[in-house]
């Protein structure tokens, strides 16, 4: 399976590669069979991805780097908090992307800070985002600060997300969990189908001239009698 990573890291070292470089290898250890790992590193395509935006025509880097994403089964994506959100160019590479590029692509979203105050960028800005892009989001964000590199939780956060990735990897891409969980909805659907109809029942006070000799008087009718 192809695992790709977009990391948009502007750094030399960059701590938001690094968050990057860990979540790729726990994902790759967990997903069976042998893994193509792809790396996209936006730093090196920021003036493509701008001139792709006054042209219209991606760069032969950019063109590639696309070509990895919108093939991959499963996408990493780690963005520095800037500014209370993600980087304006982490946004502008998924900004050239075609709109239906990660429809139902499994995505674990990422990013790093100076300070664990920014921990909810995962929630209000990357998870909208890919939403929107319909992609299909792991449950499990990892957002790293500063002080969270060696300190204890975020090692189990980038495993629990990374085991999410592989899952929705291995189903998606047809093995067991998918062939169940097919089987699971093919027969929850034909039972649905299959299943008569409920009755509704309709009140006696909505037939009007019944004849046991109730009627019903139109709203209309006792709003005007109100109001005379």
């Amino acid at each position: 399976m192809k695992l790709v990573v977009v990391s948009a890291g502007l750094s030399v070292p960059s701590s938001t590669r690094l968050l990057a470089d860990r979540l790729a290898a726990a994902a790759a250890g967990r997903v069976s069979g042998p893994v193509d790992l792809r790396v996209v590193e936006l730093r090196d395509l920021a003036v493509e991805i701008a001139h792709n935006f006054t042209n219209g025509f991606p760069g032969r880097a950019l063109s590639a780097a696309i070509d990895d994403v919108t093939s991959a089964d499963g996408l990493i994506v780690v963005t520095p908090v800037f500014s209370a959100s993600y980087s304006g160019l982490f946004k502008s590479f998924f900004d050239v992307l075609d709109k239906d590029a990660l429809a139902g692509k499994p995505v674990l979203i990422a990013a790093t800070g100076g300070t664990g105050r920014h921990s909810l960028v995962l929630e209000h800005a990357l998870r909208p985002l890919f939403a929107y892009l319909r992609a299909v989001i792991v449950p499990t964000g990892v957002y790293a600060a500063s002080e969270d590199w060696g300190a204890e939780g975020l090692s189990e956060r980038i495993e629990r997300a990374a085991g999410e990735l592989a899952g929705l990897m291995s189903a998606l891409a047809g093995g067991s969990t998918s062939s169940a969980s097919t089987r699971s909805l093919t027969s929850a659907s034909t039972q649905a189908e299959a299943a008569p109809e409920p009755e509704v029942a309709v009140p006696a006070q909505a037939v009007a001239g019944r004849a046991d000799g109730f009627h019903v008087v139109p709203f209309e009718e006792q709003l005007a009698a109100l109001r005379g």
